[in-house]
């Protein structure tokens, strides 16, 4: 059986400097309809994965609420 998370934030991300390729951060999650406590996980993200990840959400937020991009 699958298990269900919901993500509740991303806490702390940062680098050792502006050109890094990795950052670390602390992911707060929750099993859905648990009455558990919320899980803190340690994470490290590429910055390939982020890059990815601000395109794709960009995409998803200006279609699903009509916001205009920003052009520039």
């Amino acid at each position: 059986m699958v298990e269900n998370w919901e993500v509740l934030t991303l806490r702390g991300l940062a680098s050792t400097d502006e050109r890094a390729q990795e950052f670390t951060g602390t992911l707060v999650i929750h099993r859905v309809g648990s009455a558990e406590p919320v899980e803190s996980i340690q994470v490290s993200i590429k910055r390939s994965v982020l890059t990815e990840l601000h395109e794709n959400l960009g995409r998803l937020l200006v279609r699903s609420t009509g916001v205009a991009r920003r052009k520039g």
